[in-house]
């Protein structure tokens, strides 16, 4: 599955406009960038830092914490591991021009 990152709330890693390309139900560890459904509406995908494992969840964080609108387990506590849609597993970028 292929994910478009909006906002700044990965910056510095993701950028918004950055492409990702996501592997469903792969194995994550501490430290992966994972996409989940946000608990307030899982229809919202959001990109985050798996940072450690929790009562059988995982604890989502921003790299930006001072982002605006950044949500992540900070707000909403850790995340049951069925709310985990897939790890990233490549960046790809719209403007090749970035690349240096």
């Amino acid at each position: 599955m292929m994910v478009r990152v909006t906002g700044e709330s990965m910056l510095p890693a993701l950028r918004p406009g950055d492409w990702l390309w996501v592997r469903r139900g792969a194995p994550v560890r501490p430290g992966d960038l994972v996409v989940a459904r946000l608990p307030s509406d899982p229809s919202v995908l959001i990109v985050k830092r798996a940072a450690w494992e929790e009562g059988g969840g995982w604890w989502l964080e921003s790299d930006n914490q001072r982002a605006p609108g950044r949500r992540d387990s900070w707000d909403f506590g850790a995340l049951p591991a069925s709310a985990i849609v897939g790890r990233v597993v490549l960046r790809y970028w719209p403007d090749f021009r970035r690349i240096r």
